[in-house]
């Protein structure tokens, strides 16, 4: 796939997939095939796998290369696949996009380099010796409440004007330099902008988003694509009416702080509610995490059945 086709063909809704664990903390392959199946039924765009929800910074290098080679063989390239390769220095960054490239994925997810603060000189020269190594398409990914520093507008459009990325997922949580960059990027057909929020999806269409990158796309992939089509025809009302649900279906991601992270209450969550609904076996979490108590998993059972999930 060429990276001007790459840009084209990343739009929509690419859930983050979730990693389903055995009790061993294992990939746990039966697991992940139904997960896959279960988004590819609900509609989605493409895969995201090996970011945050997918508790990548947790795994090693066979745990991600196992999750790559089972994602391949059950997509069978119906839908682009993404590949987070996340790790705190070049060098390892470029093995795990070496790794993905001999999967078969489509395009990588890079962020900034991360535990050592960098610079934004730094994150364009990480970046270009990515690209270099491996001519894949990739999608920036800002996400500076984890890797502690911004992918600011000025690097971006570096990292754009080089033709070193072909789109970005912010997860910032920062709506108005969203707004900007959307305003940014509108002329450019061979970028592409997706919003990492579950809860702003309907926001950022409206100003120009081509897609979304949603955890709870785990749980309800359906009502993502739903958000996205009605968005797509210009009926605001009713994509306002698909957010609200999805933001009061959301709240089984914060059912396990403060007992937990509010990470692992977040993934632990969508693990949680694919358990209650028969797609997983096991919620385990990627140790230090926690999984959902018996309690905590009461209430998000409740609120599935209140979103009409159980």
């Amino acid at each position: 796939m060429t990276t001007i086709r790459a840009a084209q063909a990343f739009h929509g809704i690419i859930p983050p997939v979730v990693t389903p664990l055995t009790p061993d903390y294992q990939v746990d392959e039966t697991a992940l095939r139904q997960v896959i199946r279960h988004l590819l039924l609900g509609g989605v765009h493409g895969l995201f796998l090996l970011g945050s929800t997918s508790e990548v910074v947790f795994m090693d290098a066979p745990a991600r290369r196992e999750v790559l080679r089972i994602a391949v063989d059950e997509t069978q390239g119906r839908v682009p696949l993404l590949a987070g390769v996340i790790d705190p220095t070049t060098d390892r960054v470029i093995a795990h996009a070496r790794d993905a490239q001999a999967a078969g994925v489509d395009g990588l997810v890079v962020t900034a380099p991360f535990y050592a603060r960098t610079s934004q000189t730094e994150i364009i020269e990480h970046f270009r010796a990515i690209r270099q190594a491996v001519p894949l398409p990739i999608m920036a990914y800002d996400i500076p409440v984890c890797v502690h520093v911004k992918l600011e507008r000025a690097t971006l459009r570096t990292l754009r004007a080089e033709g070193l990325i072909e789109g970005l997922k912010d997860s910032s949580g920062d709506d108005t330099n969203f707004r900007l960059l959307a305003l940014e990027c509108q002329n450019d057909p061979d970028f592409r902008l997706f919003t990492g929020s579950e809860l702003m999806v309907d926001t950022a269409f409206q100003v120009g988003a081509h897609g979304c990158v949603p955890g709870l796309g785990n749980v309800d992939p359906a009502a993502y694509v739903a958000l996205y089509d009605t968005a797509r025809t210009g009926d605001w009302v009713k994509a306002r009416q698909i957010q609200e649900r999805l933001i009061r279906l959301f709240s089984i991601a914060l059912q396990g702080a403060p007992r937990t992270s509010g990470g692992a209450s977040g993934v632990g969550g969508f693990k949680t509610a694919l358990k209650l609904m028969g797609l997983i076996p096991y919620h385990h979490m990627n140790r230090p995490n926690l999984p959902l108590n018996d309690q905590e998993t009461e209430r998000v059972g409740a609120i599935l059945r209140e979103g009409g999930l159980l």
